[in-house]
């Protein structure tokens, strides 16, 4: 059973990025459209602070379209670890779509709708207790495949955003899932039965929050900071913090960016992953290197 599901949303803010491209009509010289596809190589997979490739390396193929009404729209593959999502091929398909309307430079609005798919991947996990017999029962299967619907208001370089999940669970959270990973990885089985106790539930109407500032130090050379929250619906063991502050440089076509990422956890059995003989901690804040180019 996979012990990281709760960890990391953040799949929309690839349908974000884009909805930060304005093709601006009234100019003859531009065209009404933009089509940008680009890849990146990553020293970790981190979604909202928390890793999907269980702190190793990855790599990420985004194509990005925009069009001068403001639709606009993305589809982003990426690996992730097998270990955290379990009986999976070790991909992320990300699709996503939406509108963006207002002045680039001044206030902009946009929102729009995504959903994030992990072939095969699934898990099987207790949705109940039996406080008589003191066993797990009602062993069901859950995916991790979840939806979104997105807000977003910004000032100029200052982005922020609400996501709220629309599917049953987001990325597999439930009982069996929230609750199951903390009777498994918790010394004390206290706060799992407390859980388990509330009775069976998804996690439809989880919502995410972020905060997002850009700043340019020079013209080749951003400076980036990013807060976030994610509050889980019916799980408060779930919720967590992160934050990161980055720096990206432009150099012979390549985006070269350093961040320092970190997870602000409530329960860190939630993100602990059986690998092997050994457990693995995927909240732990770390330093991403990564490399990208647009073609």
């Amino acid at each position: 059973m996979n012990r990281t599901l709760l960890s990391r949303v953040w799949p929309v803010f690839a349908l974000t990025s884009v909805m930060c491209v304005n093709a601006r009509a009234d100019d003859i010289d531009i065209a009404s459209y933009s089509l940008n596809p680009s890849v990146s190589l990553m020293s970790d997979v981190r979604t909202r602070g928390v890793s999907d490739s269980l702190n190793g390396p990855g790599a990420r193929l985004s194509i990005e379209a925009a069009h001068e009404s403001g639709l606009v729209a993305v589809a982003q593959i990426n690996n992730v670890s097998r270990q955290e999502f379990t009986n999976s091929n070790g991909t992320n398909l990300t699709l996503a779509g939406g509108w963006r309307f207002g002045n680039p430079d001044k206030w902009h609005f946009g929102m729009g709708l995504a959903t994030e798919i992990f072939p095969r991947a699934n898990f099987d996990s207790p949705q109940a207790f039996d406080f008589v017999n003191q066993v797990p029962t009602n062993v069901t299967s859950t995916n991790y495949n979840t939806d979104y619907a997105l807000l977003e208001l910004g000032y100029g370089n200052l982005q922020g955003r609400v996501i709220d999940v629309i599917s049953k669970t987001y990325r597999g959270a439930n009982t069996g899932g929230v609750c199951g990973a903390m009777l498994q990885f918790n010394p004390d089985p206290t706060q799992a039965l407390e859980c388990y106790a509330r009775g069976n539930h998804g996690s439809r109407g989880t919502l995410l929050f972020d905060l997002d500032y850009q700043y340019a130090i020079r013209g080749d050379t951003t400076l980036k900071l990013h807060t976030g929250y994610q509050k889980v619906a019916n799980f408060p063991e779930a919720n967590s913090f992160d934050y990161s502050i980055g720096v990206t440089h432009v150099r012979w076509g390549f985006e070269w960016n350093l961040s320092w990422v970190a997870a602000i956890v409530r329960t860190p059995a939630l993100f602990a992953v059986q690998d092997g003989s050994s457990v693995k901690s995927t909240s732990k804040p770390t330093f991403l290197a990564s490399v990208s180019r647009k073609f």
